[in-house]
């Protein structure tokens, strides 16, 4: 195998840096799979590297990782997530790819995540030269299923997370090593021009035409399902935030003919090979036969979804196994729609910070773990005990209300959860909504009429789930969903009037596919780490702390540090909420020693966010650089 880094200049001159594994020569030309990112693979994410080479050493594929326009150490500028700019750069890329005389011409394209979710884009895009993709934890609906808005609602503690790290991660300089000369002058470039992307993320409050791009769901947007003709495989997990990219689009996909594969187990957002909670199974071994198939012409292949049903299992933050077993099921499985009604005539007064137990839409790797026990959040909703279904569930649940609220701007948070003997409550699934978004998530907010009764309804998260013998099924209703979401901005009553649950449950036998396992443990670790919940009894405050550090070794004779610390709070008597986050990357080579920090900190009240930003830049002792940005960006409220 040999290992190279080279850098690919752009048609407009722009150069993107790139490392290659090749496998031996005498194997001949073979296809190249690319993954495309923008979090620095030098450094940063410089520890994915076994990966990449097993699939070139173990499987003959030669692989192309590539830092994306303005990110790592290429060229340009990273003007936002998913520019068109860089679907322009992938397609040149692969053109060059495909030219050089290691590479038979075929391309495939794969990744978790952000290059996932580009993987879809650009089979959109039909470059000639892709054949195959596997979009891993990716989403086809970047309005409504992403980090950024939930049922409308803004997301809450993502702020602390992503929307907040990539402001330090865009403005850190490019690899000296890999850069040469003039390497400072492009850091101070990149300080002085970049700007935060959460500041365009928070003012786009309604769909249009922004989040369309790069959303595959959309027909007549830039995307459209109809536009991907290549073989398409998608791995989900059910504790991750981005399943509903599973059952819908492989309808879709098989609706049209393109072949295609769902791959959806009970993981968060980390590889399944090592991902909590288990069962594990060896991903890698998944991918290679999927790529082989359709770039080598080898085994065989049935479209379909290898699904895992959970089980009751108790609920812990590090669960390692879920209960469940796993089963091969048509493109389109076969359901049968059965509807529970709830009873009504009750009223809920909001508690604006409920939802702490399930605050994780999108767990991964710690801090950010699996939902707990239900009870305390259930105990200050809405909720029915009802008979579970017959069978599994299996896609997208949803209950419809007549309802009503007492102020213009209220939401809807509703959880379907499994509760044992002992009164433990397991989430199994959750949907939400701001009530300005009744009319649909994709039609213009309207506010809510003070006391005026409305159908709602409210579409929860995918799933595959079957209630055990002697468990029973919770409806759970309440009126926030915090901190995953934002609360309302003011205190509001809702009243049920009436109800009822549509339950999609699986019908027919089904054959249990088997994989190669995975790892036996995770690979999990609490060092570095920290996740608490506290009640500021006096101020009537609720408070959400995350914590994660970690050192690590890197490429060119490195070091990184990346320490991220993050807090939100809302206020229980008035619904003002505050974020505090701050992130700070240490790299260290042989040339130079760099340090990038930024705080975010955000008043969110009945009518904006009021956003600061405060970004530093130190080479060695030096302070080098120091921006600040302040917006107040309207509060949509339909």
């Amino acid at each position: 195998m040999i290992v190279e880094d080279r850098t690919i200049v752009m048609g407009d001159g722009v150069p993107l840096a790139v490392t290659l594994y090749l496998p031996d020569p005498a194997l001949g030309p073979q296809p190249c799979l690319v993954e495309a990112l923008p979090y620095r693979k030098d450094d940063l994410t410089s520890s994915y590297d076994p990966s990449y080479r097993s699939l070139c050493e173990k499987h003959g594929y030669a692989v192309c990782r590539v830092d994306v326009r303005g990110t790592g150490s290429s060229g340009g500028d990273a003007v936002d997530e998913y520019p068109r700019e860089e679907q322009a750069d992938l397609a040149e890329l692969f053109r060059w790819l495909a030219a050089q005389n290691w590479c038979d011409g075929q391309i495939g394209m794969w990744g978790t995540s952000y290059s996932g979710f580009n993987s879809l884009q650009m089979a959109c895009e039909q470059p000639p030269e892709l054949k195959a993709i596997c979009a891993i934890y990716a989403t086809d609906d970047r309005w409504t299923d992403d980090v950024h808005w939930r049922g409308g609602a803004r997301k809450l503690v993502d702020l602390v997370d992503y929307c907040h790290y990539m402001t330090p991660m865009c403005v850190l300089p490019p690899v000296p090593a890999v850069w040469g000369e003039g390497w400072q002058e492009e850091w101070r470039r990149r300080m002085e021009t970049n700007e935060p992307w959460l500041l365009r993320w928070l003012r786009e409050s309604t769909d249009g035409e922004y989040w369309n791009h790069g959303s595959v769901r959309l027909d007549g947007g830039p995307g459209g399902y109809e536009r991907i003709q290549v073989p398409t495989m998608l791995i989900a997990g059910w504790a991750d935030g981005y399943r509903n990219n599973s059952f819908r689009t492989v309808a879709a996909l098989a609706g049209q003919g393109t072949p295609h594969r769902l791959l959806a187990g009970p993981w968060g957002h980390a590889d399944p090979t090592t991902a909590i909670p288990g069962p594990r199974i060896d991903a890698e071994a998944e991918i290679v036969a999927w790529f082989d198939h359709w770039l080598r012409r080898r085994g065989s292949h049935t479209d379909g979804c290898d699904v895992f049903v959970r089980t009751s299992t108790r609920p812990e933050p590090d669960l390692d196994l879920h209960e469940g077993r796993w089963l091969r099921l048509p493109s389109v499985p076969p359901t049968e729609e059965v509807v529970v009604s709830i009873g009504g005539g009750r009223s809920l007064q909001v508690q604006p910070d409920v939802g702490t137990a399930a605050w994780i839409d999108c767990a991964g790797h710690f801090p950010w773990g699996l939902s707990a026990d239900q009870r305390e959040d259930d105990a200050r909703s809405l909720t029915w005990d009802l008979d579970p279904p017959p069978g599994a569930v299996v896609g997208h649940p949803a209950l419809t209300l007549r309802l009503s609220a007492d102020a213009a701007a209220a939401s809807l948070s509703v959880k379907l959860c499994d509760v044992f003997p002992d009164g433990t409550s397991a989430l199994v699934t959750r949907g939400s909504l701001d009530l300005a978004f009744r009319d649909g998530l994709h039609q213009p907010p309207r506010p809510v009429v003070p006391g005026e009764e409305m159908t709602v309804t409210v579409e929860l998260d995918a799933c595959a789930y079957e209630w055990a013998p002697g468990q029973r099924m919770r409806v759970s209703i309440a009126g926030a969903d915090w901190p995953n979401t934002v609360a309302p901005p003011d205190p509001v009553l809702l009243t049920v009037a009436t109800g009822s649950l549509s339950l999609p449950v699986l019908q027919g036998e089904h054959p249990e596919p088997t994989f190669e396992p995975g790892q036996e443990k995770s690979n999990e670790t609490l060092e570095g780490t920290g996740w608490e919940i506290v009640d500021d009894v006096l101020r009537r405050r609720t408070i959400a702390r995350t914590l994660s550090e970690s050192e690590y070794a890197i490429p060119h004779d490195g070091t990184a540090r990346e320490k991220y610390v993050g807090e939100v709070a809302v206020d229980r008597r008035t619904f003002t909420q505050t974020v505090d986050a701050t992130t700070t990357f240490d790299l260290r080579w042989p040339e130079a020693e760099v340090s990038v920090t930024s705080v975010l900190h955000i008043d969110i009240d009945g009518e904006a966010f009021d956003v600061r930003i405060e970004t530093t830049a130190d080479l060695g002792p030096e302070r080098v650089h120091e921006r600040t940005w302040h917006e107040r960006i309207p509060r949509s409220t339909g």
